[in-house]
C-alpha cells in the first residue's frame, strides 16, 4: 500500500466525480454517498400504491388518508392509481444511477405495518408492509429509524417495521428490538475491507417521545435526551466501541423543529465538538421539512436539516415561504480518512407525490436561499453542472 501522503496526492490529483477509482488496486480512493432527509412514505402515498392500509385516520383535520391524495391531485392534477412501486421516486432514480452513490441512506419517518396500535399523538404514518417494496425501488441501502413517527402504531407497529425492513435486506440504524440493537450501527460493507457505519439518534426536540427509547427487552429508537456533554461522551463511546480502520462513519440525528433556518448554539456545538472528538465523518441532520443551512467543520460534513424528500403534503396551505416542495439529494464525496472532497446537491420537485426535476426558477430560488443560509457557517451553494448544485467551502 502507499503511505498517505501518495494517497492524499493520489486523491487530490483525481476528479471529484469519479466514483470507484483503487489505489494500486486494492483500496477505494473515494467514497461517495447519497443522503437525503425525510422519506414519508405512509398515509397519502400509501395509497397509490399496489396495497393501500386502511386509510383511517385520527386527525383533528382529516379522517382518511384519501383526503391528502384529493388535495395533492386538485393542486396539479390527477395521480395514477394503483402507481408502481417506483412511481414516487420519479426522475430521482435516473440521477441515482448517473451519480452511482456507494451507499443510499434516508430517514425512514414511516411504519411499515397493519397494526391498529395507534400512539395517541395526532398524527400517525404508516404504510402497508406490501408497499415497502417502494423502498427497495430506490436501491436503499440504509433506512434511519430514529425519528418521531417510525413507532406511530406502537410497538407491534415498530417490530413489523424492522422485520419488513429485514426482508428486504436493508439495514436499519436507530431503532431495534431492545437498546442494544436500536444502538447498534447500520453496516455498509466497502470493497476496501472497510464500512461505512451509520448511527442513528433521536432527540426530543424533533418531537420524539421519551417513552419510544428502547430499554432492555422493549422496541424502541436510539434516544438521545439532550445535546449535553454527557450525551456526547456517550454518543462517541458507542463510536469508539464500533469503529475499525478503515470505517466511514455517519452520524444521523433527528433533531430541532419543522419550520426555519435557525441552527441553535447548543446544536452547532454538539456538532462540532462531535467532529473533534473525531468520531464523525458526516452529520447527517434531518427533522426539518425544508433544507437547513450546511457546514464544513475541520473537512467534515455538516448537514443541519436536509428537509424532507418525499411527502404527501402537496395541496397543504401554511409555511409557503418555505417552498418544501423544492427537495434537495445530498451526494457528499469523501476521501479514505473521511474529508470532504465534494459535495453536489440535486433539486427536485414534489409533485403528484412523485420527484420531479426542479425548473431552472425553483433551483435558483433555493440555491439562493441556502446560499443566504450557509454563509454565516463559511460555506457557499454555487450554481453546478446538469441541473446541479454545489457546495464549497473555505
Amino acid at each position: 500500500m502507499p503511505d498517505q501522503m501518495g494517497r492524499r496526492a493520489f486523491i487530490a490529483g483525481a476528479a471529484v466525480g469519479t466514483v470507484g477509482m483503487s489505489v494500486v488496486g486494492a483500496r477505494s480512493a473515494m467514497t461517495k454517498l447519497f443522503l437525503c432527509g425525510d422519506v414519508m412514505l405512509g398515509r397519502g402515498i400509501d395509497q397509490i400504491l399496489p396495497e393501500p392500509s386502511d386509510p383511517l385516520l385520527y386527525e383533528s383535520y382529516a379522517k382518511s388518508a384519501l383526503v391528502y391524495v384529493e388535495l395533492a391531485e386538485r393542486a396539479n392534477g390527477p395521480i395514477p392509481r394503483p402507481s408502481t412501486y417506483d412511481y414516487p421516486w420519479g426522475e430521482a432514480l435516473a440521477e441515482l444511477d448517473r451519480a452511482a452513490p456507494w451507499a443510499r441512506i434516508v430517514n425512514l419517518e414511516t411504519a411499515i405495518t397493519t397494526s391498529s396500535e395507534r400512539e395517541p399523538k395526532g398524527i400517525n404514518y404508516r404504510m402497508h408492509p406490501a408497499n415497502a417494496r417502494a423502498i427497495a425501488a430506490a436501491g436503499i441501502n440504509c433506512c434511519v429509524l430514529a425519528n418521531n413517527h417510525v413507532a406511530d402504531w406502537g410497538e407491534a407497529g415498530l417490530r413489523d417495521t424492522l422485520a419488513a425492513l429485514q426482508r428486504l435486506e436493508i439495514r436499519v440504524a436507530g431503532a431495534g428490538l431492545d437498546d442494544e440493537e436500536a444502538a447498534r450501527p447500520a453496516a455498509l460493507p466497502l470493497p476496501d475491507g472497510g464500512r461505512v457505519l451509520v448511527f442513528g439518534f433521536g432527540v426530543p426536540t424533533s418531537g420524539v417521545p421519551r417513552h419510544w427509547a428502547a430499554n432492555h427487552g422493549r422496541p424502541g429508537v436510539n434516544f438521545l435526551p439532550d445535546l449535553s456533554d454527557r450525551s456526547l461522551a456517550a454518543v462517541v463511546k458507542k463510536i469508539e466501541a464500533a469503529r475499525r480502520p478503515g470505517d466511514l462513519i455517519v452520524v444521523s440525528i433527528h433533531w430541532g423543529g419543522n419550520w426555519g433556518y435557525e441552527v441553535s448554539d447548543e446544536e452547532r456545538r454538539f456538532a462540532h465538538r462531535l467532529v473533534e472528538s473525531g468520531a464523525c465523518d458526516v452529520l447527517h441532520g434531518h427533522s426539518s421539512h425544508h433544507p437547513r443551512p450546511l457546514e464544513v467543520y475541520r473537512d467534515r460534513l455538516i448537514l443541519y436539516g436536509c428537509g424532507d424528500f418525499l411527502n404527501d403534503y402537496e395541496g397543504i396551505s401554511g409555511y409557503e415561504q418555505y417552498r418544501s416542495e423544492i427537495v434537495l439529494m445530498y451526494l457528499p464525496l469523501l476521501d479514505l480518512d473521511g474529508r470532504l472532497l465534494g459535495l453536489d446537491l440535486v433539486p427536485f420537485r414534489i409533485r403528484r407525490f412523485r420527484l420531479e426535476r426542479a425548473s431552472a426558477e425553483q433551483r435558483e430560488w433555493l440555491r439562493t436561499t441556502l446560499d443566504r443560509e450557509s454563509r454565516p457557517f463559511g460555506c457557499r451553494v454555487l450554481p453546478g453542472a446538469g441541473g446541479r448544485l454545489r457546495a464549497a467551502w473555505r
